[in-house]
C-alpha cells in the first residue's frame, strides 16, 4: 500500500489533501494515537522497524516519507 494511502486511512482524510507539509498542526485528526497508529502500520506494511527517537524527531509527512525511503534502502543493503 502506498505511504499517503495508510496516513490518509487512519487519518480518515483524502489521500490528495496529504502533503509533506502535512502535520498534526494542520490535521485534525493527526493525535497521539493516531500517530502511533501511522508508525505501527507503516513498519508492518513496509517491514521496517523505527527507534523510539526517529518515532518522536517526526513532524510532519515529508518526514515519515524520508525515513520509511531510508528504512527501505538501508534493507535492501
Amino acid at each position: 500500500m502506498e505511504l499517503k494511502k495508510i496516513i490518509a486511512n487512519i487519518l480518515k482524510v483524502d489521500a490528495s489533501k496529504i502533503t509533506r507539509n502535512s502535520s498534526p498542526d494542520n490535521l485534525e485528526s493527526w493525535d497521539s494515537f493516531n500517530g502511533l497508529m501511522m508508525i505501527s502500520e507503516i513498519e508492518k506494511e513496509f517491514n521496517i522497524t523505527f527507534t523510539t527517537k526517529e518515532v518522536m524527531d517526526i513532524k510532519n509527512f515529508g518526514d515519515i516519507e524520508k525515513l520509511v525511503n531510508k528504512k527501505i534502502h538501508e534493507n535492501r543493503n
